[in-house]
Formats: C-alpha cells, sequence, structure tokens
C-alpha cells in the first residue's frame, strides 16, 4: 500500500507561490519557452499554370490508313509528333508532316502555326525513298521549301513549266533528304533553299527525295500546289497556336491571320519559303509599332539571323499597314 504524506497549509501556500511566480516568468521571458508546435509540411507547389498545356482533345489518324486516335498536352509542333507516334507506336521521325481535315497531300490543307479546336489532324509518314539527277537550266528551280518545325524541309509548290516541273518523280509533299549524299536533315527550309539556289547551272546534282507514304488510291497521283491562298487558316473559331517557343495558346484573331497570310505570300515571293510560324513572328512583331524604323528594330531582335533585306521589311510594313486599316 502506498504512503502519501499529507501538506501543511503552509507548504501548500508556498508552492502555490511558486508556481506563481513560474508563471510570471514565463510571461516576462526569464524562463526558456518551450519549442512551438511542428508546424504541418507545406503543400508541394502547384505545377505549371493550365494555360501553358491546354487540356484540348484532338482526334489524328495516319494519312495513308490507321484508327482514330486521341491526343493532348502539346505546346508545340515536336511536341505533336511525339504525341501521335506514341498513339500509333511509331517514332517521331518517321513523320514527314500533318495536313488538317485531310488525308490528302494537300499543301492548302498543311497544318502551319495553328490548330482549329475543331480540326482532324492527318499525320503523312516516310514512304518511298528516290534520287533525282537534277540540272539546273536557269536560276531558280521552280521550288518553294517549307519545313515541319521539326527538321524536315519538303517541296511545297512546284512552278508549272520550271526545272523541276519537267522531273515527273518530284511531287509536292517530297521531303529534301540530301543534296549531293549531304544530309540536309536538320537544316531550316530557308537554309535548303539558299543551297538549292547556289547549284551552279549546266552542272548535274543529285536530291535524295523521301515521299509521303500513300493509301491505295492516291498511288501515282502528283499533286501540284496552287498558287495562292495556301494553307487556309480556320475562320470564325479559336484556334490553338502552336509555338517553338514558350507555351501554346488559345486565340481567336482574324487581323493576325490575314496579315500572317499576306506576309507568308512575302516571304515566299523574297525567299522562296513558305513558313505560317515565321510569318506569325514577323506579323508580332510589327502589329504594335508605330513606324518601319521602331518595326525593322523589333523584327531584328527577334530575327536578325534571317538579316532580311530592306526591300522586303517596306512591303511587310505596307502589308500590316494595309491589313490594319482594312484596305486589303
Amino acid at each position: 500500500m502506498q504512503h502519501r504524506e499529507d501538506m501543511s497549509p503552509q507548504d501548500s501556500k508556498a508552492a502555490g507561490a511558486e508556481a506563481t511566480e513560474e508563471q510570471k516568468a514565463q510571461k516576462q521571458g526569464c524562463m526558456e519557452p518551450t519549442a512551438p508546435p511542428i508546424p504541418p509540411p507545406s503543400p508541394p507547389p502547384p505545377g505549371p499554370p493550365e494555360y501553358l498545356r491546354p487540356r484540348l482533345i484532338f482526334h489524328t489518324q495516319l494519312a495513308h490508313g490507321s484508327p482514330t486516335g486521341r491526343i493532348h498536352g502539346f505546346t508545340n509542333v515536336k511536341e505533336l509528333y511525339t504525341k501521335i507516334a506514341e498513339v500509333f507506336d511509331i517514332s517521331p521521325s518517321e513523320i514527314l508532316f500533318c495536313t488538317l481535315n485531310s488525308h490528302k497531300v494537300d499543301m492548302q490543307k498543311l497544318l502551319g502555326g495553328q490548330i482549329g479546336l475543331e480540326d482532324f489532324i492527318f499525320a503523312h509518314v516516310r514512304g518511298e525513298t528516290k534520287e533525282v539527277e537534277v540540272t539546273k537550266t536557269e536560276d531558280a528551280l521552280g521550288l518553294t521549301i517549307t519545313d515541319n518545325g521539326a527538321g524536315y524541309a519538303f517541296i511545297k509548290r512546284i512552278k508549272e513549266g520550271s526545272t523541276i516541273d519537267q522531273l515527273k518523280t518530284v511531287c509536292v509533299g517530297d521531303h529534301i533528304e540530301a543534296i549531293n549524299e549531304q544530309s540536309i536533315v536538320g537544316c531550316r527550309h530557308y537554309e535548303v533553299a539558299k543551297m538549292l539556289k547556289e547549284q551552279p547551272r549546266g552542272i548535274p546534282f543529285t536530291l535524295r527525295l523521301v515521299g509521303p507514304k500513300r493509301a491505295f488510291d492516291m498511288i501515282g497521283m502528283r499533286t501540284r500546289a496552287p498558287k495562292s491562298n495556301e494553307g487556309k487558316m480556320v475562320n470564325g473559331k479559336e484556334t490553338l497556336r502552336l509555338r517553338s517557343k514558350g507555351a501554346a495558346t488559345v486565340q481567336e484573331n482574324e487581323f493576325e491571320e490575314r496579315a500572317t497570310r499576306k506576309v507568308d505570300d512575302l516571304l515566299e515571293s523574297y525567299m522562296g519559303i513558305r513558313d505560317l510560324e515565321l510569318a506569325t513572328t514577323i506579323v508580332e512583331a510589327g502589329k504594335d509599332k508605330k513606324n518601319p524604323d521602331d518595326f525593322a528594330e523589333a523584327l531584328d531582335s527577334v530575327l536578325g539571323d534571317f538579316a532580311f533585306p530592306d526591300v522586303f521589311l517596306f512591303d511587310v510594313w505596307g502589308a500590316i499597314g494595309d491589313v490594319k486599316n482594312g484596305r486589303i
């Protein structure tokens, strides 16, 4: 049995006084305070804003025939190709280019820098490889070159009656893989156009081309792009704007679409290339500028490597102004 010794009234008062002094000391900071409770762990930092990877679902097929796949979560063309490749269990390097709402090699439907939110994406993959010997009889071969945004330059237009037009094995949509056995994979379209322009007249050179794989009902067709109004963008509805740098954005802007189309025409006239993303970048650099000098300075800051001639810059400035003021 445990024994408890009773406290006297004096002992009780002393203990109470001691406790009171201890409480006062704590309040006055004379005693070391007890450690504060450990706060709960902070939640993980939020992920990237939703706008960086729009949760938009697109339907896709391989142009030569396949089941329909669903893709989302891409912000640029390379990511788009990767998503398509994952769906169909192929390598992204197999994809030459994409068209919108048509399985045909139709440059009017070529995927550029924007995709309508209701567009159906058809991926054209590598098909037959062929080598063609070309001899220039005039300075221009009659080709318009573009690229797929992922390292492949290909033929977007063949001028009627030109040197290339006489070579019936060369088709719109052919990827130019090599010039004189020198690979040009990874080169931009303007670099390829410059190499072709520098080929001397009268001396044969070789092109190694890769055509898109075609469905049975398309074999033997030789399509040629129309002379104008190529790659019509979607009007009257929102589009997903793809960017090589930065996030994709959803936008609807009729001015930018019309101005971009006009600048793309000028790129073909001056440089022999078509590039909707490049044209859009040029329009974005100039749409808020007050004079040609400010525009030229802004363009040089983002696209200085191109060294555009002054006459091109003035024509582009005029085109942007015409569209902005409703003259075209």
